[in-house]
């Protein structure tokens, strides 16, 4: 247990005013769900790495059946060069579409985060702006202390 949980526990357990104890316990909260984003991210890392193995076995296993059945059977495999050319250069654009659409996937997670980060600014100075609302209300609706 870290020394900040402890702390707020403490502080938790002494505390008497709902604000410190609604507070204490959004920051128990938060800090909580940071601490486990690198272990999230891990595991979609972790399954996403593991379908494309998947998907790869797949593949080569189907290659590898078809192959054999061809060489059995007596299949004549041979490939024109225009077609050999037409498969490669098809895979060359796919490659370059996978390329294209992972330069796409950063460019939005980057602007999401940007967003992100936009509406954290926004949403303090909004907390600002009403507690000088608030302030001005209190300093109307208040008598003044002799």
């Amino acid at each position: 247990m870290s020394k900040q949980t402890q702390t707020l526990q403490k502080q938790t357990q002494t505390s008497e005013n709902f604000f410190d104890v609604y507070k204490q316990n959004v920051e128990k909260y938060f800090e909580n769900a940071v601490d486990s984003v690198p272990q999230n991210l891990q595991s979609l890392t972790n399954i996403q790495s593991e379908w494309y193995k998947a998907w790869k076995a797949t593949i080569s296993s189907a290659i590898s059946l078809q192959q054999e059945f061809a060489a059995k059977t007596g299949i004549n495999t041979d490939i024109s060069e225009a077609a050999k050319t037409a498969i490669v250069d098809t895979n060359k654009q796919i490659i370059k579409a996978k390329s294209v659409q992972n330069q796409i996937f950063q460019a939005t997670t980057s602007a999401i985060q940007k967003n992100i980060q936009t509406w954290t600014n926004s949403a303090s100075t909004f907390t600002d702006l009403n507690k000088n609302i608030l302030q001005s209300w209190i300093s109307t609706f208040t008598q003044p202390r002799n």
